[in-house]
């Protein structure tokens, strides 16, 4: 008896041990399967870890292989805990573009550690370390893409664009992959791409004026192709069509960027009320002028549905630019609109990186577009503004300080439209008045684009001008950006330029969570702030003229005696300026007693109703188990 009891044991121990070992398999087993299973879910709010859909089309497409070098010293002690952290976050988002890249992305990670061959390699592609710690720390974090004979870099991955970072990779896969340079096209009665030498002087030689500087550059990515302002034709090779300043265009133009836009051409235009660099012959005022500065697409527009007022200019009291004057005084001027963050589209590609647009003499867009478009805007006005006269600025350009009236309205400055265009010329390109014959096939165009197309517009052409975007330092003709105008230019250019996947491409978020209840906090103490001082700098101003008053009535010899009046006016000032100093403090004290009662609640949250939560969850559990098994 004893004997089959003990050799029950031993069975049910063996049991014991072969069902855990078992069990152990099995869980081996699950995690590899896991492990190579692309089931993947995002759970962050901002979908960090996502593929847009534009990156993944560009990854469908590809048809080459494409290798990611992620160089990145991780195994240095001196990095600082929040650059590993987005590190991590680099490195995860490579693997989504392994995973999305059919077999055709490789990723390779290098630890370029000092005196190594990474070392060697990241310093060959031009990936240089940059120093993170007073003592001397260095980083490496930067990104080669190399696909055959062509490769593209980003030396150092900003974790403060982190927004931008997957747009950044797959514009470098998409650089990588595509042989052919884009066809850009340029239409501009201004000389943007520089001019030709024109006649001195005998004995002189001719001068040619270079691009400007906006344009230097474009020939380096695009297949640069300059247009007459009186062009009947474009070209269907052409990528993108860039229009500066389209003053005074006549139909056939027009109806020859029309039908550009339908056959699904992208079109970026810069529009103004009043172009400064639309420069007048010598000796005449930049703004006393016989001619119109104003330029518009008129009759685009209106198939459109888009509302734009030509002989109108915005001013903006938020976004004023101060300016020197003649007098050697500087004044702020709200007709040169320095536009900064809050102005941009936070969500866009283009916009999200720029910290100061700097417009001249700008219109404004409504937000109304014809049916099947949509409308976006990328840099808008604050609600302080209001419409000035363009023509009248023309021969008085302080007479909009007389009548300057602040409105609530925001006006658009820059805008995209997506979706389905309509014809402007239904009836097709009107004969010319002589009876002149158009091109052949441009009588009868089309009367809708048969995709979605992409058109973009800025409200100001002036902004591109080398006045208002760069300074010469001095010698060797160098200039320097005082503004990020010739980013924002290269930014739309790139969009519609290049690949249509890469217009579709999303601004990712920030893995940086503000606690907004505490900003909101800070908001409103703020406010309250500036309240107290605007109602003490008012009583210091009424008090300051009394005191002249009472100065002004005294008798010449008690000039410099204060009077008792004046005593008693100095007297109440001071408690005044005890008082709001009295209740400026408690406004300091009431938003620390709030953000610290907000963290405490938070701390409470975290501490002791977490627990209880799980805890309770897992005695509910219990207690449906244990009702089960009954």
């Amino acid at each position: 008896m004893a004997k089959n009891a003990k050799s029950h044991r031993i069975w049910k121990l063996s049991g014991s041990i072969a069902g855990l070992l078992l069990f152990l398999v099995i869980l081996v087993a699950v995690n590899i399967l896991a492990g190579q299973s692309r089931l993947r879910t995002d759970l962050t709010s901002e979908k960090l870890y996502t593929l847009s859909q534009g990156t993944r089309q560009v990854l469908s497409k590809l048809d080459r292989n494409v290798t990611l070098m992620f160089f990145y010293n991780g195994s240095s002690p001196e990095i600082p805990a929040p650059l590993k952290a987005f590190a991590q976050q680099v490195e995860d988002l490579l693997d989504e573009y392994r995973l999305a890249g059919g077999g055709l992305v490789k990723i390779e990670q290098y630890d370029p550690k000092p005196d190594s061959d990474a070392e060697d390699l990241a310093m060959r592609f031009g990936v240089n370390p940059q120093a993170v710690t007073v003592g001397g720390g260095m980083l490496y974090l930067g990104l080669v893409a190399v696909s055959g004979d062509l490769q593209a870099v980003i030396p150092l991955i900003d974790p403060r664009t982190e927004q931008l970072l997957e747009y950044n990779i797959t514009r470098m896969i998409y650089r990588v992959t595509t042989t052919r340079k884009p066809v850009l096209g340029i239409l501009s009665p201004l000389p943007v791409m520089g001019s030709q030498p024109t006649p001195m002087m005998p004995g002189q030689r001719p001068r040619q004026e270079p691009p400007w500087a906006a344009f230097a550059e474009l020939n380096r990515d695009y297949s640069v192709r300059p247009l007459d302002p009186s062009v009947e034709t474009i070209s269907n090779d052409i990528d993108a069509l860039l229009v500066v300043h389209p003053k005074n265009l006549e139909d056939k133009t027009l109806f020859a960027i029309d039908q550009f836009v339908l056959r699904g051409g992208r079109l970026l235009a810069f529009v103004d009320p009043l172009c400064v660099s639309d420069q007048e012959p010598a000796g005449m005022s930049p703004f006393n002028m016989g001619g119109s500065r104003s330029s518009s697409l008129g009759k685009l527009f209106d198939a459109w549905g888009l509302t734009y007022n030509p002989g109108k200019v915005v001013g903006d009291l938020q976004a004023m630019t101060p300016l020197r004057n003649q007098d050697n005084t500087v004044e702020n001027n709200p007709l040169y609109l320095s536009l900064r963050n809050p102005n941009m589209a936070a969500d866009e590609i283009i916009t999200s990186p720029l910290d100061l647009v700097l417009m001249v003499m700008a219109g404004g867009f409504g937000n109304e577009s014809a049916e099947g478009l949509r409308l976006k805007p990328l840099i808008q006005s604050s609600e302080q503004t209001a419409l000035t006269d363009a023509m009248m600025l023309q021969f008085n350009p302080t007479a909009f300080k007389r009548d300057f009236q602040q409105s609530r309205k925001v006006y658009n400055l820059a805008v995209r439209l997506d979706g389905t265009f309509k014809t402007a010329f239904p009836d097709g390109l009107p004969v010319e008045a002589d009876g002149t014959n158009t091109p052949a096939g441009a009588r009868d165009g089309l009367q809708s684009s048969s995709k979605p197309g992409t058109v973009m517009l800025v409200a100001d052409a002036d902004l591109l001008s080398n006045d208002f975007c760069v300074r010469d330092i001095g010698f060797f003709g160098l200039q320097q950006a005082i503004n990020d105008n010739m980013n924002f230019l290269a930014n739309l250019i790139e969009q519609l330029a290049g690949s249509e996947d890469l217009i579709r491409i999303r601004c990712r978020g920030s893995s940086q969570r503000p606690f907004t209840r505490v900003l909101a906090l800070q908001v409103e103490a703020q406010k309250k702030w500036m309240e107290q001082e605007q109602r003490l700098e008012k009583n210091l101003a009424e008090t300051q003229q009394r005191m002249q008053e009472l100065q002004s009535s005294k008798d010449e010899k008690q000039r410099f005696v204060l009077s008792p009046e004046q005593d008693r006016e100095l007297e109440g000032f001071r408690m005044e300026v005890l008082k709001y100093k009295a209740e400026l403090k408690r406004v300091r004290r009431n938003l620390r007693e709030g953000i610290e009662s907000l963290g405490m609640k938070v701390k409470l949250i975290n501490i002791l109703l977490v627990p209880f939560v799980v805890a309770a969850a897992g005695i509910l559990l219990g207690v449906v188990r244990k009702q089960s098994t009954r």
